[in-house]
């Protein structure tokens, strides 16, 4: 079994990709926690834990791993330090360490941050994070979904290097496309777009 550092373990979906992880008969993943009370709610459901911060050295983090889901962001509270310097801060340490591959978690829009009213610093952060691992010799994807709801997995979406729409999309979804994408033979050094659509997962990320 593959080891997987989810960054952003304790956000509303890295703990969906944590849960699938824990499910999968290939994959054992790797809470990465910021602080030491959030260690204990993955220690009493027996997963691996490593306690890191972003914005600090991460050695010990990838200690071990074989793959990286970056799925962690500040909630808008420092998109800059977080969510584009934290990530490339893993990045670095993740080619060091020879990581197989690298799952970008995104979002759709970050081609274009002037376009959505509001959110410019944060596009312009996942753009410029995006860039940086297209640019880092890693083996990586990068997911880029709509608007993120709670609702219950569909199972389907639709999928597209450029989508060229807007809609929404559940986040067990988004966490079902990350864990895939975490597979050999899953699409690589490739970014795309998806929302809920009409075909399954699996199918959708066959076809492109």
């Amino acid at each position: 079994m593959e080891n997987i550092l989810v960054a952003g373990a304790t956000g509303t979906t890295g703990k969906k990709v944590v849960n699938l992880l824990k499910s999968s008969q290939y994959f054992k993943p790797i809470a990465m926690v910021r602080k030491e009370e959030q260690l204990e709610q993955f220690s009493t459901e027996n997963v691996a834990t490593v306690l890191a911060d972003l914005t600090e050295d991460l050695t010990e983090a990838i200690k071990g791993v074989d793959k990286v889901v970056f799925a962690a962001g500040s909630n808008g509270k420092n998109v800059v330090e977080v969510d584009q310097e934290g990530a490339k801060r893993l990045m670095a340490i993740a080619k060091m360490a020879k990581v197989k591959k690298f799952v970008m978690l995104s979002s759709m829009g970050a081609d274009n941050p002037e376009a959505i009213d509001g959110m410019e610093d944060y596009m312009r952060a996942k753009q410029n994070a995006d860039e940086h691992l297209r640019n880092s010799g890693l083996t990586y994807t990068i997911v880029r979904p709509g608007t993120l709801n709670d609702e219950n997995e569909k199972g389907k979406i639709v999928l597209a290097e450029k989508l060229n729409k807007h809609g929404e999309i559940p986040r067990a979804d988004v966490a079902q496309v990350l864990v895939r994408a975490l597979h050999d033979d899953a699409p690589k050094n490739i970014t795309f777009e998806i929302l809920e659509g009409e075909t399954l997962i699996g199918k959708a990320m066959e076809a492109i």
